[in-house]
């Protein structure tokens, strides 16, 4: 293995026992002959054998170039990506699934936009993708609203493919969740600190394996999200909407306590604190913001 890597690819599993070998040895094909590389497979508390699978082939002839960390307990697709950006040796960070769904030949495009980028995300909106319904629909609302949040068209927020810097994505592991929404925080996150993200149109195939979607939990993993996102790294941007439509009500009460009823309710006044109570929010939550 090379003293040091030009990237480092961080492959995270979980139960992937039909896919994880291929998965491995298609990315060691893909990758064989270009830039000195290392893959960094993390096995999250996987409990169907893959672990067993990862450890014959770390040490297979032909696959130097694999290390194999393991979770005693699955903790989670965020903990298990941020567990290889640490123990990577470069600062060149590769991301992608062990389910077979993601072109891993495109990661050297990746890379080459890499030298003038910050981060690269490859986006899902080329031929050949194949995404089911369940998770199309909950997508596009996400989609839309993290494009409101940053000001700009986002393709895909949460893609698995991607290519960035270790060093500013460690800056903000503190906030980055130990889940599946950690793609989408950080593609946030990056843009909203204004740094230089694109995206590369890619295909998707589907998985090899179950599909793990569950849809009350997700629905709700989903729905915590978005107020998270939102608060974390945009809160005057969620909450002023809120400020606009509480002003409106309360000049609507107060029109119909002046014109109608003569007098000053105490509903009026009410609305008048909770409005002023909700700006003020907004405002210290932005300088929060600003400043952390």
């Amino acid at each position: 293995m090379s003293a040091d890597p030009g990237f480092s690819v961080v492959l995270p599993c979980f139960n992937e026992v039909e896919a994880i070998e291929e998965s491995v040895r298609g990315l060691v094909r893909v990758l064989e002959g270009r830039a000195p590389f290392e893959i960094i497979v993390v096995d999250d508390g996987s409990t169907d054998g893959s672990g067993a699978i990862l450890d014959r082939l770390e040490t297979s002839q032909g696959l130097g170039q694999l290390r194999v960390v393991h979770h005693d307990v699955n903790t989670g697709y965020g903990s298990a990506i941020k567990t290889g950006i640490r123990r990577a040796r470069s600062d060149v960070i590769v991301i992608t699934d062990a389910d077979g769904t993601y072109p891993n030949e495109r990661i050297p495009d990746l890379l080459a936009e890499l030298e003038s980028a910050d981060m690269v995300v490859g986006a899902r909106v080329g031929e050949g993708v194949q995404y089911s319904v369940i998770r199309r629909i909950p997508k596009v609302f996400l989609q839309s609203y993290t494009s409101w949040l940053v000001g700009r068209k986002i393709p895909d927020m949460n893609s698995g493919l991607r290519a960035f810097k270790a060093a500013v994505a460690m800056r903000y592991f503190r906030v980055l969740p130990d889940g599946f929404s950690l793609t989408t925080t950080i593609t946030v996150a990056m843009m909203r600190a204004g740094y230089d993200v694109r995206f590369l149109p890619i295909s998707y195939a589907r998985r090899i394996g179950r599909s793990r979607i569950r849809p009350i939990r997700d629905t709700l993993g989903f729905v915590q999200l978005i107020l998270r996102t939102g608060m974390y790294f945009a809160p005057l941007r969620v909450l002023l909407p809120l400020v606009w439509l509480l002003s409106m009500v309360f000049l609507g009460s107060l029109g119909y306590d002046v014109l109608v009823l003569r007098d000053l309710t105490d509903k009026t006044v009410l609305l008048l604190l909770f409005t002023l109570n909700t700006a003020l929010f907004a405002l210290l939550a932005d300088m929060i913001d600003k400043r952390s």
